[in-house]
């Protein structure tokens, strides 16, 4: 008797192939303007290019399937080439973030092992000060001005297909995030997480042949791609800017006739206090949708005046990111009386559970525990790290948020911190520990803590609390500190103040009672 197996292991044509189904149907129609080069490509032109580099990658540099390519790239075609070349072929794509320094990049490069290095000449002083894994054969420079590829990659194979079947549990993206310790965690994402994302946001609205989306979060992040794959998935046009820039972004918002963006409180912000926002029409925008962390009501308050609706979304790269929405229908009123904390409900494909982090048992409505999530858009465990691995991923596939949240009586869910101590700033998660232990390693410091404050443009940044020598001067010991942290740290977790204390505070366990720092610093 033959057995049948799970469908989502056979590989099927289709998968990470969407960009050539719709070359086929509509190959004329606009699919990408990358704004770094002021051009807008077709859906027949992203399949061209995407064909030639899985050749380029496979043929010339023989890559195969399950081989990694690290990518360090701004918001660019190049970029969109790679992950649908990767996607044709089975090559893990592993974007990494341009914001982080050495330290934490070869931490990165040494997990992921990459075949293949691309990064943009702009980056040319952090690449040279990256370490070569064993792994890494080859780099290739993306040249910010002209031509990005020589006329061999875009010629070989030419007017060939590249695609070869894949399943949805193969491999398609390893995509790093942050974690509670110094070693950076990074995520394993099959083809099944990415789909399913699309197909929650394509019945969300988000995806449709008339979609017209503004991508502003950048590719390092899994929600620079979800905002992409959509609008891939359904045929819509796509923008691309090359980073975060308020003005720009609403000429963008104009010219291209944008219909829906994503931001998280700070670039709102900032777009609501660039001098043009006023004067800038936004007679297109329909909607925004928020992500990263509870959006104040402030600050969706200049959009929703202008009739723009602003949704919340919620999510994780472990579970998500698309798990849930809050997008009541009167954007005006509702959304703004709930804005402050609630994420809404869950996505249409997604169940959840709040739970006792002891008992793991449900708890009453309207009692805080831990967030947990299950559908079939969660990822496949962290690369290498089958002890956290195992705390993250549950039994019958429960992702372990580590958010604490509590749903209310009207059935809307509340985020109301985190578990552990990790927060986010501006959009990006932030561990104290990580922070702790650069410092710590300085001579001058006995003892580091860092917490979170409240900040008007970042919604939280860290601040620290040193406990120096003997003899140390205070004023040196905060230049050498931060000028320290300035090197091994990305900026946005370089902290914002250093107060030097006689002694930090402890628990009765003999621990650091952070709660009580808080209060101190704050």
């Amino acid at each position: 008797m033959t057995r049948v197996q799970p469908m989502e292991t056979q590989p099927m044509d289709w998968i990470g192939n969407w960009v050539g189904r719709w070359a086929r149907v509509a190959p004329d129609r606009a699919a990408l303007y990358d704004d770094l080069r002021g051009t807008t490509f077709s859906y027949a032109e992203l399949n061209a290019r995407a064909n030639a580099l899985a050749h380029w990658l496979t043929r010339v540099r023989g890559l195969r399937k399950g081989d990694r390519i690290a990518l360090m790239l701004h918001n660019r075609v190049e970029a969109v080439d790679f992950y649908l070349a990767c996607g044709k072929v089975g090559i893990i794509l592993a974007p990494l973030s341009y914001r982080l320094r050495p330290r934490e990049l070869n931490a990165l490069l040494h997990r992921i092992r990459p075949r293949l290095l691309v990064s943009e000449d702009t980056f040319d002083n952090l690449a040279a000060a990256l370490e070569q894994p064993e792994s890494l054969e080859y780099r290739l420079e993306i040249v910010d001005h002209g031509e990005s590829y020589d006329a061999e990659m875009l010629q070989t194979g030419r007017g060939s297909e590249a695609n070869c079947p894949l399943a949805m549990t193969d491999v398609f993206l390893y995509i790093h995030t942050g974690g509670t310790t110094s070693t950076p965690k990074v995520c394993i994402v099959p083809y099944r997480q990415m789909i399913w994302n699309a197909l929650e946001l394509i019945v969300a609205g988000g995806g449709t042949m008339d979609a017209r989306e503004l991508v502003t979060f950048p590719l390092f992040h899994v929600g620079g791609w979800n905002s992409l794959t959509p609008i891939l998935h359904g045929g819509g046009f796509s923008v691309l800017m090359g980073q975060f820039d308020p003005e720009r972004l609403l000429d963008l918002v104009d010219q291209q006739r944008i219909r829906h963006f994503g931001a998280v409180e700070a670039m709102l912000s900032l777009i609501a206090a660039a001098p043009s926002f006023a004067d800038t029409s936004l007679a297109t925008l329909e909607a925004i949708t928020t992500a990263g962390a509870p959006c104040a009501r402030e600050v969706m308050a200049p959009f929703v005046e202008r009739g723009i609706a602003v949704r919340q979304a919620y999510g994780l790269t472990e579970a998500g990111p698309s798990n849930f929405i809050h997008a009541p229908p009167d954007a005006t009123a509702t959304n703004l009386r709930h804005a402050q904390h609630s994420i809404g409900t869950a996505m249409p494909h997604g169940d959840y559970r709040i739970v006792d982090p002891e008992t793991m048992s449900d708890v009453p409505r309207g009692e805080a525990g831990v967030l947990c999530l299950r559908s079939m858009h969660s990822f496949a465990g962290y690369l290498g790290d089958p002890e956290r691995t195992r705390a993250a991923l549950l039994a019958d596939g429960w992702v372990f948020s580590g958010d604490l949240a509590l749903e209310e009586a009207d059935g809307l869910v509340r985020i109301i911190g985190r578990a552990d101590n990790m927060f986010i700033s501006g959009g990006e998660n932030v561990s104290p520990e990580e922070i702790e232990q650069v410092m710590e390693v300085l001579p001058v410091v006995r003892q580091a803590a860092v917490v979170a404050a409240p900040d008007s443009r970042w919604g939280e940044v860290p601040i620290a609390a040193v406990v120096i020598g003997d003899g140390v001067d205070p004023a040196e010991a905060e230049v050498t500190i931060l000028g320290h942290c300035r090197e091994q740290l990305a900026a946005f977790k370089v902290p914002k103040r250093v107060h030097f204390l006689q002694q930090l505070p402890l628990t009765g366990a003999g621990k650091l009672d952070r709660r009580s720092l808080e209060e101190k610093l704050r």
